[in-house]
């Protein structure tokens, strides 16, 4: 698939099929994520592949708000940095996250981004536990690692309507 057709049909999907992805096109997934560019090559990104059911479940719970589609996925992905790798683990985070989406549209497969790093457990409580706390003990994650997100993916159930043309005259400036 060439790349413009991945960056059109890429869409946030929270609907998936009951179909487990199958062993192979998770692991080009991850090998495609971790080709993405690090800060002076630190490679300070971490991947943990969830498959198991009853975890997907629990991740579900990290936040009372925007996780909850997360029980209905296949498959998620959790976005990791090593802190003592690199200072701007959370930049290179971000930018494997991206590839990451990008590989699984090119896989034939949909995702969600679910943003973990310094989320509140509960949206009415911005200064309690955190999601980052909630994962790295249900994950058993080291210290070290920082988590950008969790990338909920799976067989999307829909085929989503085609983006809208962007405003580029509020959106891109020219010199």
């Amino acid at each position: 698939m060439e790349l413009k057709d991945i960056l059109t049909k890429r869409r946030s999907t929270r609907k998936f099929l009951a179909t487990v992805p199958e062993q192979e096109k998770l692991q080009r997934i991850v090998d495609m994520a971790l080709t993405a560019p690090s800060s002076r090559n630190t490679r300070s990104t971490r991947l943990m592949v969830v498959t198991d059911k009853t975890l997907l479940e629990k991740m579900s719970q990290m936040r009372d708000y925007g996780s909850a589609f997360m029980k209905d996925a296949t498959a998620a992905i959790v976005v990791m940095g090593d802190k003592e790798a690199s200072d701007l683990w959370l930049d290179n985070c971000v930018i494997t996250a991206t590839i990451l989406q990008l590989a699984v549209v090119d896989e034939g497969l949909a995702s969600c981004w679910v943003h973990v790093n310094d989320r509140p457990c509960l949206k009415d409580e911005p200064e309690g536990a955190k999601a980052d706390d909630y994962l790295r003990e249900l994950l058993s994650l080291p210290a070290r690692y920082g988590i950008l997100c969790a990338v909920a993916l799976g067989y999307s159930d829909f085929e989503p309507k085609p983006l809208p043309p962007y405003e580029g005259e509020e959106r891109v400036m020219w010199k």
